[in-house]
């Protein structure tokens, strides 16, 4: 059962597995040059990026995620056993991390460490979350589906809001330590986006082993591996009973729950929350598209995405410390 939460910089945590103490400890963590940061807001495709950084660590031989898992292969900073983990594993580090950029390691943005952010459908993310929130114990039992999303809209669960996740994060778009993908990205062209994450982490494959990162990094090879589906997870952090943590893994399952006037309600809430990023993701609508009375779509399925406009830039200079977050972090 749920411990309830605290309030850490504004934003929720859940007691059960995070601390005070622990997300201090975060923030003065001893980064390293080549430490490697999967980055994401919660159900955002953090699971799977940490596959595919771990097979292109591994040039696409699947032996290191069949033996170890993925917990241990890229910790989350931000408890105190994956910090002790992340201190202790072998450079280069993968480490995982759903922080938004306000309580990240302060020893990142003047390194030379790299942040891969994976940005899915917002849509999406609240349906996964709330099935998740079902399952995963340190969370309150999520409720309807409606009052959920209401939570969700005004940044009221575990890590805070999502806009403000991104908004944050996008800020350091188009410094060279930064790349951005999209889980639709990933979904439509995984080979695609293998090969650009290798050019960003300067780790060229052969086709070979990118044939085999694709392979092994498929919603299938990820189900069926103890490694990295969570099923070796004790029963007081995740109740697999009630559902398997890699539930679906597609695109687009927010029509399958919310209706129409939820969709549009949402939508009105994206507007106004993303309003000036200078950002296209694929899931926006169409440009003059009437405010509130269309969802927004992410492209079908075998249709090139739109550009979501986040610059890709080589390996190169420091970050610079991140401006102060766009908007004020929602009360808890």
């Amino acid at each position: 059962m749920s411990r309830g939460y605290f309030t850490h910089g504004g934003v929720s945590f859940p007691r059960l597995l995070y601390s005070p103490r622990g997300l201090e400890a975060a923030r003065e963590f001893p980064v390293e040059d080549d430490d490697v940061f999967n980055v994401t807001y919660q159900k955002s495709g953090t699971v799977w990026m940490l596959e595919i950084l771990s097979l292109i660590r591994s040039d696409g031989d699947p032996g290191w995620c069949r033996s170890v898992p993925n917990w241990d292969r890229g910790p989350w900073l931000e408890t105190l056993l994956g910090l002790r983990r992340a201190r202790g594993n072998p450079r280069p580090r993968l480490i995982s991390s759903h922080l938004p950029v306000q309580l990240f390691p302060r020893a990142f943005f003047t390194s030379k460490a790299k942040v891969i952010y994976t940005v899915r459908n917002p849509k999406d993310v609240l349906v996964s979350l709330f099935h998740f929130s079902r399952i995963f114990r340190p969370y309150k039992d999520p409720g309807t589906l409606e009052s959920f999303m209401d939570q969700f809209l005004r940044g009221e669960v575990p890590f805070g809001s999502w806009f403000q996740h991104v908004r944050g994060w996008l800020q350091l778009r188009g410094h060279p330590n930064f790349f951005c993908i999209t889980y639709e990205e990933l979904q439509q062209d995984l080979r695609g986006s293998v090969t650009r994450l290798c050019e960003f982490l300067g780790r060229p494959l052969s086709a070979g082993a990118i044939d085999a990162v694709v392979a092994n990094a498929s919603f299938a090879a990820m189900s069926q591996n103890p490694m990295s589906n969570f099923s070796l997870s004790p029963l007081f952090i995740l109740d697999l009973r009630r559902g398997p943590f890699l539930r679906k893994g597609v695109c687009g399952d927010w029509r399958n729950h919310l209706s129409a006037e939820q969709s549009a309600r949402f939508d009105r809430a994206y507007r106004r929350h993303m309003a000036g990023l200078g950002v296209r993701f694929p899931w926006d609508p169409p440009p003059g598209s009437p405010p509130g009375g269309t969802a927004a779509e992410e492209t079908p399925p075998g249709t090139p995405p739109d550009s979501p406009g986040i610059p890709q830039t080589p390996p190169g200079p420091h970050l610079p410390s991140p401006p102060p977050p766009t908007h004020p972090t929602p009360p808890p």
